[in-house]
């Protein structure tokens, strides 16, 4: 989408590189460039190492954790999320809660905000549209084209009134059709944050984070916690997302369990492997429910405490593995 931070530039760069004249005229440009603004080579090479040697950095507090699933465990768990978020209905697909100032899409109600909304909740729907994009999807013209990509309804009475529309059907069928993508890019997004979470525990606490990350790594079941957790209730790492300074993102959850957890150490396998994972589960289960009941505590909104809290803690209960292994496509016990 032409409003993507870069889009435009990328698009540039495409169309002058499909011939040599493109490719020297796009070396003049950036070298003027480079001269207009008074940079070099050599600080544009120290800027880009110093990018990459920040992102190792950030890699290495997680690289011995790897959340891997098969396509079926994947699509397993996207079929999980979407029952949590939506029960599984199809009319759910596309949703604004009575509460909110937003509407959640797909199967794990991606955010959008509104034009003139920008709340403490990160959104997700604009990544989730570009990660369609990368993976080149036939996107629904008039939702390619929004300019800014906003929510193109400014409340939720003018969501309601076009609820039936034909362009929310052509978008609810795109998002059913869709949903092993969107699986996908909730996978992503919680592989791409274990590094990022352990880095951003406190020094004293970061092997703790570290081992109950990885014990929850070892079985499907753990994957799907720390999937789920995430696109959930995020990282934990959002400064805004915060009531009276406490978070409730995955961070906080891992620090909320216990000192001493079970933890699965590199090159442990078998069944002693699996029961850690198991018991650190229900580790996680509870110090969730400690923490987002915390969070509702804190919320200003008391619909937090009187309805959503409930149903937050039921979707924890789900956070198990499957009680027959072989019963699920692509898993074995």
């Amino acid at each position: 989408m032409s409003n993507h931070p870069g889009n435009g530039y990328m698009n540039e760069v495409a169309n002058l590189t499909r011939n040599a004249f493109g490719l020297i005229f796009l070396a003049g440009t950036l070298a003027g460039t480079l001269l207009l603004s008074g940079c070099d080579a050599g600080n544009s090479e120290q800027s880009n190492e110093e990018t990459r040697s920040d992102a190792a950095s950030t890699q290495e507090f997680a690289s011995d954790i790897s959340l891997a699933l098969k396509p079926a465990q994947l699509d397993w768990v996207g079929q999980k999320i979407f029952q949590n978020e939506c029960a599984g209905q199809f009319q759910c697909l596309i949703h604004w809660n009575e509460s909110e100032a937003f509407p959640s899409l797909g199967i794990g109600h991606f955010i959008w905000y509104p034009k003139a909304v920008n709340e403490r909740f990160i959104e997700s729907f604009p990544a989730l549209v570009e990660y369609m994009e990368q993976r080149q999807l036939n996107i629904p013209e008039w939702l390619r084209e929004l300019e800014p990509f906003d929510a193109p309804w400014p409340d939720r009475e003018t969501f309601m009134q076009v609820a039936d529309s034909p362009e929310m059907a052509e978008l609810r069928e795109f998002l059913a059709g869709t949903q092993g993508v969107q699986a996908e890019f909730i996978f992503r997004r919680a592989k791409d944050s274990l590094a990022k979470i352990v880095k951003a525990a406190p020094e004293s606490r970061r092997n703790d984070v570290q081992k109950r990350l990885r014990a929850l790594s070892q079985t499907p079941g753990g994957v799907y916690a720390v999937m789920d957790y995430v696109n959930f209730k995020g990282e934990g790492l959002s400064p805004d997302e915060r009531y009276n300074g406490e978070g409730w993102g995955l961070l906080q959850v891992l620090m909320a369990m216990p000192v001493s957890p079970a933890a699965t150490e590199p090159g442990a396998v078998g069944s002693a492997e699996v029961q850690t994972s198991e018991k650190t589960l229900a580790q996680f289960r509870e110090a969730a429910a400690t923490v987002l009941t915390r969070r509702a505590q804190n919320a200003s909104n008391p619909v937090e405490r009187e309805r959503w809290l409930a149903g937050w803690l039921k979707r924890l209960e789900t956070y198990k593995e499957p009680v027959k292994m072989g019963s699920v496509p692509g898993m074995s016990s």
